[in-house]
C-alpha cells in the first residue's frame, strides 16, 4: 500500500504535513508529487521534498490520494495530468481525501457532481455550482471521497482516512 499527496508551493502546511507523517507512522510509504521534483514551500515556510513530478506518477501504484489545501490547488487544478490522476482514483473507487481548497482540483476534474462534500467556506459556492451536495461539517465521507474544511478539522479528516485504509 502506498499513498500519493499532490501539492505545490503555498500549500497549507498542516494539511500536507499531518497526513504525510500520520501515513508514515502507519508504515505506509508516501510520495509527495508536484509539477516538478524538488522542494515545495508551504504558506508558513515549511519545505517538503516532492520526490516525483506529476508526469512520473502511475496511479495504479497507489492506494489513496490526498489533496491538501492552501493556495497550491489553484495551480494543481490547471494541470491536465493531475486531473487525470484524480479521475483514475475515482474510476477505480480508491480513497480520495481533500481538505480546505483541495476539492478545487476535484471540481476542475468534474468529479463532484452529485457527491456529498465539504471544503473551505470560500470554496463552497464553487462546489455547489459544480453540482456537489455541500455540507458544512468537519468531515464528510461519501463512498471513496473524504473531505474536510480547514486545519482545525484535521483530526476528523485523519480519523476517516485511517478508517478507509484499514477497511
Amino acid at each position: 500500500m502506498k499513498a500519493l499527496i499532490i501539492s505545490a508551493d503555498q500549500f497549507e502546511d498542516s494539511e500536507l504535513l499531518v497526513p504525510y507523517y500520520r501515513l508514515l507512522e502507519e508504515g505506509i510509504p508516501v510520495d509527495v508529487v508536484s509539477l516538478h521534483r524538488g522542494a515545495i514551500t508551504g504558506k508558513h515556510g515549511y519545505e517538503v521534498e516532492a520526490n516525483k513530478s506529476l508526469a512520473e506518477v502511475k496511479p495504479d501504484g497507489y492506494a489513496i490520494l490526498v489533496l491538501p489545501g492552501g493556495k497550491a490547488p489553484a495551480v494543481i487544478r490547471k494541470e491536465p495530468t493531475a486531473l487525470d490522476i484524480c479521475r483514475h482514483f475515482f474510476a477505480h473507487n480508491k480513497p480520495v481525501a481533500a481538505i480546505c481548497h483541495g476539492p478545487q482540483v476535484l471540481i476542475s476534474a468534474g468529479l463532484l457532481t452529485g457527491r456529498r462534500a465539504t471544503c473551505y467556506q470560500s470554496v463552497a459556492d464553487e462546489m455547489r455550482k459544480a453540482g456537489a451536495l455541500y455540507e458544512d461539517s468537519e468531515v464528510v465521507v461519501d463512498g471513496n471521497l473524504i473531505t474536510s474544511r480547514q486545519p482545525s478539522d484535521i483530526p476528523a479528516f485523519m480519523r476517516e482516512i485511517m478508517k478507509k485504509l484499514k477497511g
